[in-house]
């Protein structure tokens, strides 16, 4: 038996599957709500796995792949779902996974944000960052920010930068450019140093991989732009570390100086398992700028930023250890998932105690 690329991403698409595997010695495995499932078959032969590579990849990037050993591209799976590939070599052999690209936006309330994200869509200038772990959600939520922008306001020229474009976006209130890097543009930096010139009031980062990029992002922030952009990091506290020691050691103090004056927000978030139903929810933390928190990144402080955010409601911040006792509460996700995504587990664990006495008590008032 063979595999036939297009009848692995129907299945992908019929089942609501994020992504598809493909290596050799096993068959093809899809994950599903957060969980790896592998298709009923044989398992993949060299020759399947480069028959299967070679269905969906161009001349170039195989080339690419032999030279540089990977490659990253994104494709239309007809009118039924866009993909976002990563084909590359392990152990001398072709490999690939594809994640399915949602086509339909979402809205605040579908992904879970609180409401008071929404204000930062109209700050003049400053950074606002989405951050977390591969396969969190970032790209959903940053289009779905960009959408709001895109819908409400008419003096926006948004221009987004990506590898590859993930979400398209048709042109409404605003105006809308999409660059995707090694398409329309070298790179990330490249990219960043012409965006100036194009009359641009969002810039939008999909990734800020390396010091050239994140240092144009700041500088483009500091100009007078509201810059969006993701990094693999969680927490804000964490960061911003990873910001400032991207930086020569001598540069630092000038970095944390900067991020104190233009950064608006960090809202981090992760995907947990759903309890009550098959799914996953989100969870976030959200640091938003105050008087205190700048003071605290510019005084390397950064480790007394999560007491800020526990006490920041008032600012729309939230704190994550919170919201993930809110979405236990709610029946959304388990114990495990609490103390596992949470930031202190001890404190967290005697306060689910708390909650859980507190819901027996519930539970045995209503019984009378």
């Amino acid at each position: 038996m063979s595999y036939v690329m297009s009848d692995l991403l129907h299945l992908v698409v019929k089942e609501g599957a994020s992504d598809l595997h493909i290596r050799v010695g096993v068959p093809p495995t899809i994950r599903l709500h957060g969980i790896l499932q592998k298709v009923d078959g044989p398992s993949v032969t060299d020759e399947i796995a480069e028959e299967l590579m070679r269905s969906i990849t161009s001349d170039e990037n195989i080339q690419e792949v032999r030279e540089r050993g990977g490659a990253d591209f994104a494709f239309a799976f007809g009118d039924m779902a866009r993909f976002r590939v990563s084909v590359f070599k392990e152990r001398g052999r072709f490999a690939c996974v594809l994640r399915q690209i949602p086509t339909t936006l979402l809205t605040f309330e579908q992904i879970g944000l609180p409401p008071s994200v929404k204000e930062l869509l109209y700050k003049p200038r400053g950074m606002c960052l989405v951050t977390g772990p591969t396969g969190s959600g970032k790209s959903t939520t940053l289009a779905s920010m960009i959408d709001i922008i895109n819908m409400e306001r008419d003096d926006a020229h948004i221009v987004t930068v990506e590898d590859p474009i993930e979400f398209y976006h048709n042109h409404k209130a605003a105006i809308i450019t999409q660059r995707e890097v090694h398409v329309d543009v070298p790179s990330f930096g490249e990219a960043l140093r012409r965006v100036l010139r194009m009359d641009p009031d969002i810039i939008l980062v999909g990734e800020m991989r390396d010091l050239e990029t994140i240092e144009a992002a700041i500088t483009a922030a500091e100009t007078g732009h509201l810059v969006f952009g993701t990094l693999h990091t969680t927490g804000a506290a964490k960061t911003i570390d990873r910001i400032v020691n991207a930086f020569p050691t001598n540069q630092q103090n000038t970095i944390r100086i900067q991020l104190s004056t233009v950064l608006v927000s960090v809202i981090s978030q992760l995907l947990c398992p759903r309890a009550d139903k098959p799914g996953r929810v989100a969870v976030f933390e959200i640091m938003n700028l105050t008087p205190s928190i700048s003071a605290l990144i510019r005084d390397n402080k950064t480790y007394r930023i999560n007491s800020d955010i526990q006490t920041g409601a008032k600012y729309g911040m939230v704190n994550l250890d919170s919201f993930l006792l809110e979405k236990y509460q709610d029946g959304s996700i388990s114990e495990d998932e609490v103390i596992t995504k949470s930031q202190d587990p001890a404190t967290i664990m005697e306060k689910l105690r708390s909650v859980q006495a507190g819901m027996a008590a519930d539970e045995e008032e209503e019984d009378v």
